[in-house]
């Protein structure tokens, strides 16, 4: 197949790019040339910014598209106007995000999403797609944005679109720094302060069986919605963590810490504690507990997290030296766990 793939190989777009390769596929990419652009020197790659300019699209045709980048609405109506009769068959990437109350869990495809309000659209259109994005007002946005672009693309290839929406994405590459944080937290040893309850459920999907199934997807012309997560069943925190411990064989000693105590001294949910939501949070209740059954049925598959674990944790010495993007500091840490052991006293 011809595939088309819009967005740079920074994360997801680098494993789909990998898998079309290994499957026989001739690939192209389309991005603005900006992440690490001498990878693939075997992949045809046009140059433009869907913002302002996607001329190397012209007078093209492919099989299918998959786009790994799209999150606002007028972009993504630019490529798919640009694509429309172009394409066989569109992929876009979406978000569990999406869904507009996370109060219950195992949610499906059904449960109602978000969108924008009118003022939130005077927001979103002041949106520069060139800019960084982690913002709270942007996060606040996020969500809604997908579902906006989710009904562009269905709308532009009625019956010929696969929307996925991916949970935490995990795996070497990482460049969130969420599931890494916790690898190579659990690596250096000692006392590591593990937040909420063991048995409490969390899900996450790596990058790589992601990116195999969209491929297939798209090899397959698959219309549909997918909560695109994983593994089913979830699986508990503390064994998440204890196959982390397991991987790096190391000497890491979990000292768990109740919400209460976390909340109390406002530690940050998800950031500073990656896959933590305090379970008194309870509009959060399902977000990492979702159904995905309907991607299972279209084929998604998992490999074992002790895979996950393994494969990121080598991948971590060539992350290079930038600043983390999550994870707790070292010093609170310390603080945190002397403060809980003086406390249980």
């Amino acid at each position: 197949m011809k595939l088309l793939v819009l967005g740079g190989p920074r994360f997801l777009g680098r494993f789909v790019i990998e898998r079309g390769l290994a499957r026989g596929h001739q690939m192209t990419i389309f991005n603005r040339g900006r992440t690490e652009p001498a990878l693939f020197p075997e992949v045809e790659k046009l140059r433009g910014d869907r913002a302002t300019d996607v001329s190397a699209l012209e007078g093209r045709s492919w099989d299918a598209a998959i786009d790994t980048s799209g999150f606002l609405p007028a972009t993504v109506r630019r490529m798919t106007d640009a694509l429309r009769g172009r394409v066989g068959h569109y992929t876009f990437v979406s978000s569990i995000s999406v869904y507009s109350d996370f109060s219950r869990a195992r949610m499906d495809e059904t449960s109602p999403a978000s969108t924008l309000t009118p003022e939130q659209w005077i927001e979103a259109e002041a949106i520069d797609a060139s800019e960084p994005r982690n913002t709270p007002a942007f996060y606040a946005l996020y969500g809604p944005l997908k579902t906006e672009c989710e009904v562009l693309v269905q709308q532009a290839f009625p019956g010929r679109s696969a929307i996925p929406r991916p949970g935490l994405i995990v795996g070497p590459n990482d460049y969130m720094d969420r599931f890494p944080y916790w690898v190579r937290r659990i690596a250096e040893g000692g006392d590591v302060l593990a937040p909420g309850r063991p048995e409490r459920n969390v899900q996450v999907i790596d990058v790589r069986d992601l990116a195999d199934w969209i491929v297939r997807l798209a090899e397959g012309a698959v219309a549909g919605v997918f909560n695109a997560t994983g593994p089913e069943p979830p699986v508990p925190m503390g064994e998440l963590l204890e196959t982390c411990r397991t991987v790096a064989r190391s000497d890491a000693r979990f000292v768990w810490v109740d919400d209460a105590f976390l909340v109390e001294r406002k530690v940050g949910a998800w950031e500073e504690l990656p896959l933590w939501l305090p379970e008194s949070d309870t509009g959060h209740r399902g977000i990492l507990d979702m159904n995905v059954d309907r991607a299972i049925a279209a084929g998604l598959t998992y490999r074992p997290l002790h895979d996950t674990a393994r494969d990121t944790l080598a991948w971590l010495p060539g992350r290079g030296a930038q600043a983390w993007r999550a994870g707790l500091a070292r010093e609170k840490e310390r603080a945190l766990l002397e403060e809980w052991a003086a406390r249980a006293r």
